[in-house]
């Protein structure tokens, strides 16, 4: 009996649903991935596999990699988590200086480390850590002094700095609305992050019409069909994959966009081929999934912040709000409701750094409900031993009330009650 009750406590300490979520997603976007990669395979390396085959191994180390970071416990990331911020940006530069950084179309964001590495994809994971750390030790400051709240906003700010030289104001964006989105459920009060955001907006509208890349690509969203063969190409091929798709798909590994005519067809649009081959059903799919994982996270956040896990919540919460939004601003894109970015889709945009790193990230959220069921463990055998004590001092009182009672007095008592009667 007591094996079966350890086997089902180690059992709860895993979120199987979570894991069952999060599998599900990996493995949709591993078939589509393969179908989706099949034409630029075929025309770089002759080899229609090549790309999916690649993602599985992305996979399998994201997977290795996460067992191992499920293990540490969060106490650790804690720790260190100025360090890994540290780590996070020395590698932001490194990708700036010629000659180390790796381009690709334009954008130098790539470090060559045998494989191509992505630093922003790390850099959101250590922003979050970080903040998870800092809102922790200075809660009741941000509440009360306004100027504490200077330091996520510097973050931000030097994320940022680093990030729109590469061009990756995706990542940008990204990271400073998880900030925000930290702050707010840290208790800052909404005066202050309205005031930060009437500072923040003009200079992002500024960068924006200030680069002709930029600003053709908010052009193209607003009017996607003034110039569908130049600026426009990308959105309005993506539109037609989405919109060939109706209500049931053409079938997996049949899209015709996706043959030579949708650029990235694999990783920033893999979203329109999902749509195109599934239709709304695939699409209806794929949106229920990644509420649940979001929802799913926030659950957990909440059950840490109970057990008196705040740097767990906060992890949780931050995890769950940048994937969320991540998934939101790609497929927002790929609909043609926002300006095209060059951003991934978690677990289902072809890519190792961020194949790798939402794993790492989701091991951290399994990690926090580990040690939140270790809390309410502890809390609950608390709480019986407590009552054990009680009853066992009941038991106590009421024998040395027995001892008391002697044979002369319970006479007398009889003697007593017969006269009443």
């Amino acid at each position: 009996m007591r094996l079966n009750s350890v086997v089902t406590y180690q059992d709860q300490r895993v979120d199987w649903y979570l894991m069952l979520l999060l599998g599900v997603v990996a493995a949709y976007g591993l078939v589509m991935v393969f179908s989706a990669s099949v034409a630029q395979a075929e025309r770089l390396h002759d080899n229609t596999l090549y790309f999916g085959r690649n993602q599985m191994v992305y996979l399998l180390i994201g997977f290795a990699v996460a067992a191992v970071v499920w293990r540490i416990p969060l106490v650790m990331w804690e720790r260190y988590g100025l360090a890994f911020l540290a780590f996070s940006f020395a590698l932001l530069l490194l990708v700036l200086i010629p000659g180390i950084g790796k381009s690709v179309n334009g954008s130098q964001r790539w470090l060559n480390l045998g494989v191509s590495f992505q630093p922003s994809e790390l850099h959101k994971v250590a922003v979050i850590i970080f903040l998870a750390g800092f809102f922790v030790r200075k809660g009741e400051q941000l509440r009360t002094k306004p100027g504490v709240f200077a330091l996520p906003l510097l973050v931000a700010a030097a994320s940022g700095a680093l990030l729109i030289p590469e061009p990756d104001y995706g990542a940008t964006v990204v990271i400073a609305t998880t900030v925000f989105a930290m702050m707010f459920l840290a208790g800052v009060r909404w005066l202050h992050i309205i005031a930060v955001v009437v500072l923040f907006v003009p200079i992002a509208i500024g960068l924006i019409l200030i680069s002709p890349y930029r600003r053709d690509r908010l052009f193209s969203f607003l009017n996607p069909w003034d110039d569908p063969f130049d600026s426009d190409f990308q959105l309005t091929q993506s539109l037609i994959a989405v919109g060939r798709g109706a209500f049931d798909g053409v079938g997996i590994g049949s899209s015709v966009q996706k043959m030579a005519y949708l650029p990235e067809a694999h990783t920033d649009f893999v979203f329109a081929v999902l749509a195109e081959e599934t239709g709304l059903i695939g699409v209806t799919i794929i949106l229920a999934l990644f509420a649940l994982i979001i929802s799913r996270s926030f659950r957990i956040a909440r059950d840490a912040e109970r057990a008196g896990l705040l740097f767990g919540a906060y992890v949780a919460t931050g995890v769950g709000f940048w994937i969320g939004l991540q998934a939101f601003v790609n497929i927002g894109a790929n609909m043609g409701v926002l300006p095209t970015k060059g951003i991934t889709l978690p677990f289902l945009s072809y890519g190792g750094s961020s194949a790798l790193m939402t794993c790492f990230a989701f091991a951290l959220v399994l990690r926090v409900h580990a040690e939140t069921t270790d809390a309410q463990m502890r809390e609950h055998k608390r709480i019986i031993r407590s009552r054990e004590e009680t009853r066992a001092g009941l038991r106590l009182a009421n024998a040395q009330q027995d001892d008391r009672v002697t044979p002369a007095n319970k006479t007398a008592m009889t003697l007593e009650d017969t006269y009443h009667d």
